[in-house]
């Protein structure tokens, strides 16, 4: 839509600059310069209105679910410095692993996964 809107816009202009170099011209009238003036204007606003973002568009949520592998119970978790009780909110993506912050000592460590054997 935004392309149609240029086109538009420039052909407006175009015309525009038309009439107001045709009422110089010596069969020209005073007129030519108002209808010119007001195409330049029209096809301005139009460039204005394209090029103007939509609230609301700038940003964007992205919601990650961490799904961790093997039998892991969020209420076992402990922090390996303090032993402190880690909720699902202490586990971040960081570089594609999941990084914990302890929130009693701020340790920070990579969660691993113990070999099942």
């Amino acid at each position: 839509m935004k392309v149609v809107g240029f086109i538009v816009a420039a052909i407006l202009i175009f015309f525009g600059v038309l009439f107001i170099m045709g009422a110089f011209s010596a069969s020209g009238s005073v007129g030519w310069i108002f209808v010119g003036i007001a195409l330049a204007g029209i096809g301005l606003g139009i460039i204005f209105l394209a090029t103007r973002k939509k609230p609301g568009t700038g940003t964007q949520n992205v919601t990650l679910n961490i799904d961790l592998p093997g039998d892991v119970n969020l209420e076992t978790i402990k922090c390996e410095s303090c032993g402190g009780a880690l909720t699902k909110n202490d586990i971040k993506m960081v570089a594609g692993a999941p990084v914990v912050t302890c929130p009693y000592c701020e340790t920070t460590y990579q969660l691993t996964e113990e070999p099942k054997w």
